[in-house]
């Protein structure tokens, strides 16, 4: 039973103060609203003690006993049904992170500039002693701004394109709020500088020029400024295409090499104009293919892409045909080439090639987003392919 305590207490504060004095609870160990309700609901009645412990229950709080040796009493602590549990750090909170980064770099896109400049850094190669490591290195100051401009360019086209992703595109982490739109944008800003600043210090102008060319092409493809925005535009948007992958891409990291690294006079070689003109030509079909799945998207933005305006069809066969037509072109080549072992690699290769095209093209449903989507994928892949054949065109 609990005794009386020999302190009176005010009547305001009666039962706070009866408990407090009888040893069962200290102010701090309430919680601000649980002690707000607690005061309310005691603070009148002629039987203050009764009064209040009906708010208590023992779902309430809970009472630790001493053992029989302390002959103390612990305070009575509460557990406010008013007080939110902290919420558990998610393990995964880190992977997702990183995984929306990933998406957000689009890696399609960055395969393709790895392998292109890879293969582009080999072509200037004459004998297996050219293979140094100023070689490797020079091949590094390449492919790091490079990289970094990519990220930069794919990152500015998905913070203005953010409403159309929404419907064309909603797993990319902008559309989605996986990334936000300030990380988003720090992140491209952060990789252009780094990119720049590495284009700078390196010392190489074909290198630099590529990278401003690329940084230029890249936000006059996506800004929505007067006189920009050349996706709008089917033509200004194949061009901006072209002529980074097609041209840019080939020319200046084939002449960084060349001449800044292994500081050999600057002579274009029949395999890097071959690859210009196939790169010219695949990179026109991705500028026109990437937009048959996005139609819908498109025509609701006012985007006037080719596909919109000519319908899906005619533009995959389109692409089709002008890559089939590439692909002849690579196996006459290949077959006035003067050694017999590119000779053979690339005529084969070239028609195996064109012949898994044509079969893919075919099973392709015009009426399936993924369907179609999937070949423009396949298209990437068909870029990563020529890049590996390119250095054997001799």
């Amino acid at each position: 039973m609990l005794s009386a305590s020999s302190t009176p207490c005010p009547s305001s504060s009666s039962s706070k103060c009866f408990l407090q004095h009888q040893g069962f609870l200290e102010p701090s160990q309430l919680s601000v609203k649980k002690r707000h309700n607690f005061l309310k609901n005691c603070s009148h009645g002629s039987n203050p003690f009764r009064r209040c412990t009906k708010g208590f229950s023992s779902s309430s709080f809970t009472v630790q006993h001493l053992s029989s040796k302390s002959h103390k009493r612990n305070p009575i602590h509460v557990k406010s049904e008013y007080e939110y549990a902290s919420k558990p750090e998610d393990p995964n909170h880190l992977s997702k992170q990183l995984r929306a980064f990933y998406l957000f770099t689009r890696p399609y896109s960055i395969m393709a500039t790895v392998i292109g400049i890879t293969s582009v850094s080999l072509l200037p190669l004459e004998t297996i002693s050219d293979l140094s490591p100023a070689f490797f290195v020079g091949m590094l100051k390449a492919l790091v701004p490079a990289v970094l401009m990519n990220i930069y360019t794919v990152g500015i086209n998905q913070i203005y394109d953010v409403e159309i992703d929404k419907i064309n595109k909603p797993e990319l982490p902008l559309a989605s709020g996986d990334i936000s739109m300030k990380t988003g944008k720090l992140i491209g800003f952060i990789s252009l500088l780094m990119s720049l600043g590495m284009g700078i210090m390196f010392k190489s102008p074909p290198l630099l020029c590529a990278l401003i060319i690329n940084f230029l092409l890249g936000t006059a493809y996506s800004v929505d400024f007067p006189l920009l925005r050349w996706k709008k535009y089917p033509v200004l948007a194949a061009s901006y295409i072209l002529i980074n992958r097609g041209i840019v891409n080939q020319l200046a990291f084939f002449a960084h090499i060349q001449k800044h690294v292994l500081g050999r006079p600057l002579v274009y070689t029949k395999s890097v104009l071959f690859g210009v003109a196939f790169m010219c030509i695949l990179s026109t079909v991705i500028a026109l293919y990437k937009d048959i799945p996005d139609v819908e998207g498109d025509q609701e933005y006012g985007i006037q892409s080719l596909a919109a305006k000519l319908g899906k069809k005619k533009v995959f066969w389109l692409c089709v045909n002008m890559l089939l037509t590439a692909y002849g072109a690579g196996m006459v080549i290949g077959a006035l080439s003067s050694s017999m072992l590119s000779k053979i690699v690339t005529v084969f290769c070239h028609c195996a090639i064109a012949l898994v095209l044509r079969v893919q093209a075919q099973s392709i449903d015009l009426n399936s987003k993924a369907s179609v989507s999937s070949l423009y994928m396949f298209i990437w892949k068909l870029m990563y392919a020529e890049y590996f054949l390119l250095p054997l065109v001799r």
